[in-house]
């Protein structure tokens, strides 16, 4: 039987509101699947439904308040739902990789270092991981001539690229993807899902949030509805 890379049963998420008298706000209650090496999942339901609160839980950004989130990490299964801060470090350093909608980029940094990062913190040399960043800023069509400028100076559209340069460039076990084709043009998104193809062949695990239902069919192996997970305020 396969490992799966990811299990999470019974997973839920409340949020307490301090401003108002510690209301518990319910998000998602009863969250189940696994997701297996070279697979791509991707969640899917209407808006507020709970999809990227499910992201944030598999990251370990948001705290679980019950059930159990399995991630298969240096050849052991760690629960995120209990795991120390320093092990969901440790887990985010070198198992899951996360590539959001949005750059969080450190300011003056040129872009090509900021796509190398991921490489270079995991110790890859330095003009090595330079060059695997410029492979990939090139097939995402980002011009040699802006490599040596901050992503800030980009325009929308041209930060997403490089974001989803830098989430793509690690060789990370599991990777997470909030809407990486959302403001891209119809070339640029075929270049994701190629990606995605690639990422798959190397056996990598993945969760996907798009709304695009023409990229859902292209990259999802499975769908997961979470309509049935999201709880009623």
């Amino acid at each position: 039987m396969m490992t799966a890379m990811i299990d999470i049963s019974n997973a839920q998420k409340s949020f307490v509101m301090h401003l108002q008298g510690g209301i518990e706000l319910p998000v998602v209650r009863g969250v189940s699947f696994q997701v297996n090496p070279g697979e791509c999942v991707v969640l899917s339901g209407p808006s507020g439904a709970g999809k990227s609160s499910i992201l944030k839980m598999i990251f370990g950004n948001y705290r679980c308040d019950g059930g159990r989130i399995g991630i298969h990490h240096q050849g052991k299964v760690i629960d995120l739902a209990r795991a120390e801060p320093r092990q969901v470090l440790s887990v985010r350093r070198s198992t899951i990789g996360y590539v959001s909608q949005f750059l969080r980029a450190v300011p003056r940094v040129a872009t090509v270092d900021v796509v190398a990062e991921p490489l270079i913190a995991n110790g890859t040399a330095r003009a090595e991981a330079r060059e695997r960043a410029g492979q990939l800023l090139r097939r995402l069509n980002i011009p040699e001539r802006l490599w040596m400028l901050p992503p800030s100076t980009f325009s929308g559209g041209e930060q997403q690229r490089v974001n989803i340069a830098r989430g793509f460039i690690s060789d990370l076990p599991i990777l997470l993807l909030d809407e990486p084709t959302a403001s891209l043009d119809a070339a640029n998104r075929a270049v994701v899902v190629d990606l995605i193809d690639q990422k798959k062949r190397q056996g990598v695990a993945m969760v996907a949030i798009v709304h695009d239902d023409e990229i859902r069919h292209l990259i999802a192996d499975r769908t997961v509805d979470v309509t049935s997970f999201a709880a009623a305020a």
